[in-house]
């Protein structure tokens, strides 16, 4: 058989913009060789021996059910003839259909599940980041002392960091490449991620959880985009929706993993007193798996040959496109399809010529500051072309649907586990032993105090040793003549109460901890540095179960999206998802039991993950291949804003209200449900 290499030297020539590969001859669009492919008499493969194929015959053929790869030639006859009537069809648009007829020899196989797997972990690395700070916040509050707006603050920076980090990576990856954005952002993640456990003081902590968040922001906007670059058109919506379905393991995979870790908080070692390693620090190392593994795996993957042919890399995309199709027929035993493709039509942009030009000059330095500012140009002047004619109405009810989507999701994700505490808090509070002016003399207490108020209470000369006090307030009580030794105390307050001749030995119990108290001749002794964790207060099971539960609850839903992806299209996804997810929280007005917020959050997750299916593969579909990674990374900067405004509007009303949030969400998932019901169907549409 003849080289197939030969062949595929690139030309550019006369005053053609585009780069063609081979003797192209007088074929017009597309260089594949017919069935006259020039083989030597005696080349048959092994593989081939004892076969011959007049006499095969498609099982189908019988019953009068065409051959699948007839049904392919059907459509792309009909994609040519459509092509030849549309005289002012644009090469971009003649690329999107040979390379859609590409990808269909490829076929569909071991690469792309291989990649699948790859980016699915990358995609569950995403998932993971949203759960971390939110499960170890309890124990890392008490292991740095954290304030209430700190706390806050630190709840909100990982989403303020996956917002700056969508936007920064979905450009760059228009630009530099899916590939290597997306181990670039990986990278950053997984180094931070490591940093930020062994952080001892808040201020590293916060600032490595940034970092971390910036590179994992990049991962769905160029996931999505880079995987859509292997799949054809018949098999994108299914397989994206089964992609989305690691997000959903990623919640899973964190809430098992804090379950199982961050109880046991003697798993960790400490080094003196300044540096401490308890087992919520072990749980933020193993949550950096996925991301570390799935930058193992992109080592062995190839940049997207889409990307490649935009930016007129001609032989690295068509070296790429033939093992794709060698590594997919191998598998399905056919090893002797040949990759038939000679040339292939892409331009070469003057953007491109721009940067080599410019990094060919001056020193080291100057180059990489003339290549970075004209990187930053470029990206910037993709984000504004999103705003142009032929893609400003897309991109503004795409940005309606991710905003009021994000808003809502987020909002209720938190709004749903803090109601729950707040009604397990309610129920605690109403179970308080109340003890009235009560006097105690020469008393040893060496059992725990929890949910008890004194109120003008005496105690004179008693002890207090080794015993926690637990949601303890003395009010107007007089303390004489007491010792305190080796106590661990939550929510323990003495409010307007004299304390006189009162020794604090090895105690938690500060001077803040006395509110409008006269102290006299009241001593503090080897006072415990740092704070200190409850277990049984901060690690409550059922918050890691109502986790578990809603992430698992997704699990349905993405399976039902996915098979009806191809069939229902995805507008009709999008919109009757967030009508349904609209309904689901009005029925919260219902009923408002612990047992009731949980099923209708889990009704919720299931429902509402076929809407963000939707979203996300309309938005990789709506967009061409030129601006699709930053159209993607823009709209999901906007989804982390959206998550940061709902996260704090909705916490706010915790124990206030639960109508505002309720009508909230309602309004914002039926304005987005209606809107997206005007998008444009892609189902059958050519990726641009």
């Amino acid at each position: 058989m003849a080289d197939p290499y030969q062949n595929n030297v690139y030309h550019q020539g006369g005053g053609d913009p585009y780069g063609t590969y081979g003797e192209g001859g007088d074929q017009e669009g597309y260089g594949y060789q017919g069935e006259s492919y020039p083989q030597e008499e005696d080349a048959a493969s092994d593989a081939t021996e004892g076969h011959d194929d007049e006499d095969q015959m498609y099982e189908g053929e019988y019953q009068g059910i065409p051959h699948p790869d007839e049904v392919k030639a059907a459509q792309r006859a009909a994609r040519a003839k459509a092509r030849q009537a549309q005289a002012g069809a644009t090469e971009l648009e003649e690329l999107a259909e040979q390379y859609e007829d590409i990808m269909e020899d490829c076929g569909h196989g071991r690469f792309q599940w291989s990649l699948f797997i790859v980016l699915g972990l990358a995609l569950m690395a995403d998932g993971v980041e949203c759960f971390v700070v939110g499960f170890v916040l309890p124990s890392a509050e008490k292991d740095m002392c954290l304030s209430n707006g700190e706390k806050g603050m630190l709840g909100l920076i990982v989403f303020l960091g996956m917002m700056v980090g969508a936007f920064i990576w979905g450009g760059m990856a228009d630009k530099l490449g899916r590939r290597k954005c997306l181990i670039w952002a990986l990278t950053i993640n997984c180094v931070f991620a490591f940093l930020s456990s062994f952080a001892q003081g808040y201020g590293f902590f916060l600032f490595f959880r940034l970092i971390s968040g910036i590179g994992i922001g990049g991962s769905v906007p160029i996931v999505y985009s880079y995987f859509s670059e292997f799949l054809q058109m018949d098999k994108r919506g299914e397989h994206l929706s089964w992609l989305c379905m690691f997000w959903m393991v990623g919640g899973i995979y964190a809430s098992f993993t804090a379950w199982g870790i961050i109880p046991h908080y003697g798993w960790g070692f400490s080094m003196g007193t300044e540096f401490q390693f308890h087992s919520w620090r072990v749980f933020v190392l193993v949550c950096a798996l996925p991301a570390i593994t799935s930058l193992v795996g992109l080592m062995f993957m190839p940049e997207s040959p889409r990307f490649l042919l935009e930016n007129a890399k001609h032989d690295e995309a068509w070296m790429i496109l033939k093992n794709v199709h060698d590594t997919n027929w191998r598998a399905k035993g056919q090893p002797e399809k040949v990759f038939q493709v000679t040339h292939i039509k892409a331009p070469k942009t003057q953007e491109d010529e721009f940067i080599e030009i410019q990094s060919a000059t001056g020193t080291a330095m100057q180059r990489w500051a003339v290549r970075t500012l004209t990187l930053c140009k470029l990206v910037l002047k993709n984000v504004a072309s999103l705003l142009g004619p032929e893609l400003r109405l897309s991109t503004l009810f795409m940005a309606i649907i991710w905003f009021t989507m994000a808003f809502s999701y987020y909002g209720l994700g938190v709004w749903f586990p803090d109601m729950i505490k707040y009604l397990q808090q309610e129920e605690y509070e109403s179970k308080v032993k109340v003890f009235h002016r009560e006097r105690v003399e020469r008393f040893h207490f060496n059992f725990s105090l929890e949910n008890q108020i004194h109120r003008e209470g005496e105690y004179i000369n008693d002890k207090f040793i080794n015993i926690q006090m637990k949601s303890v307030k003395f009010e107007d009580s007089l303390f004489e003549d007491c010792y305190f030794e080796d106590i661990e105390s939550t929510e323990t307050i003495f409010e307007n109460c004299t304390i006189r001749s009162t020794v604090f030995y090895n105690t938690d119990l500060y001077e803040e901890r006395f509110i409008d108290c006269r102290l006299e001749n009241t001593t503090f002794l080897h006072n415990k540095k740092g704070c200190h964790l409850d277990i049984d207060e901060e690690n409550d099971v059922l918050i890691y179960l109502v986790s578990f539960l809603g992430s698992l609850a997704v699990l349905p839903g993405n399976i039902i999206s996915a098979l009806f992806m191809e069939k229902i299209g995805r507008v009709k996804i999008i919109g009757l998802s967030m009508l349904i997810s609209a309904g689901c929280t009005f029925f919260l007005f219902l009923s408002f039991s612990q047992a009731a917020i949980i099923a209708w959050q889990c009704l919720f997750c299931g429902v509402s993950v076929a809407a963000w299916n939707g979203i996300e593969v309309i938005t990789v579909e709506l967009y061409p291949a030129s601006k699709r990674a930053t159209a993607f990374g823009v709209l999901n900067a906007l989804c982390k804003l959206a998550a940061i405004l709902g996260t704090s509007i909705f916490a706010s009303f915790v124990g206030v209200t639960k109508v505002v949030p309720i009508l909230l969400s309602c309004t914002a998932l039926v304005c987005g449900g209606l809107v997206a019901l005007k998008l444009p169907e892609t189902r059958e549409k050519i990726l641009q």
